[in-house]
């Protein structure tokens, strides 16, 4: 017995150190998940963000082209609002499942600047279906949307801790004559 007890000290001494490394390991574990956990959430919001992005961009795009047939916007390939109708409801089509994807997983001020973005895409397609021929109420539009473009990715920006990017404001050379 006291064989055992002089013993009982380095004993006890191992299953401290194996308790440790035990609560070591355990804690260490437990941070790398919720790290990629959270590396996981963040791709996700990313996705959704782009998605929603994406979306919107081509109704945009198809405005455009229709705004030109129209006479109201420079686009070089313009487009009759008949050939763009079915593109169009495609497009507010796809933008529906992205906007909820958007609402679920989006952060609150990216969901308040996508709203402000889309409205102002859904007045531009309004102002199409009016038939009207205004290049500078247009423009002014082009203007709103722009801004509501780069509030949106600022939002996203912030959200996912990024750097600021660049506003996507491109001047074009002048046409020529």
């Amino acid at each position: 017995m006291s064989e055992f007890l002089s013993q009982l000290p380095a004993l006890i001494g191992v299953i401290i150190g194996a308790m440790g490394s035990y609560v070591a390991v355990m804690r260490g574990e437990r941070v790398r998940f919720r790290r990629e956990r959270e590396a996981r959430w963040e791709e996700r919001r990313l996705a959704v963000y782009t998605e929603y992005a994406r979306v919107l961009k081509q109704t945009v795009t198809l405005t455009y082209r229709v705004a030109a047939h129209q006479g109201n916007d420079p686009h070089p390939h313009p487009l009759s609002a008949a050939e763009a109708e079915p593109q169009l409801a495609e497009a507010a089509d796809a933008r529906d499942p992205a906007g909820e994807a958007l609402l679920l997983l989006g952060a609150v001020p990216v969901v308040d600047a996508a709203r402000v973005w889309v409205v102002v895409v859904i007045e531009m397609e309004r102002f199409l279906r009016s038939g009207a021929r205004a290049p500078e109420a247009w423009a002014a539009l082009l203007a709103r949307q722009r801004v509501a473009r780069e509030g949106y990715y600022a939002a996203v920006r912030d959200d996912l801790g990024l750097p600021p990017g660049h506003s996507g404001r491109w001047e074009l050379p002048a046409r020529r004559a």
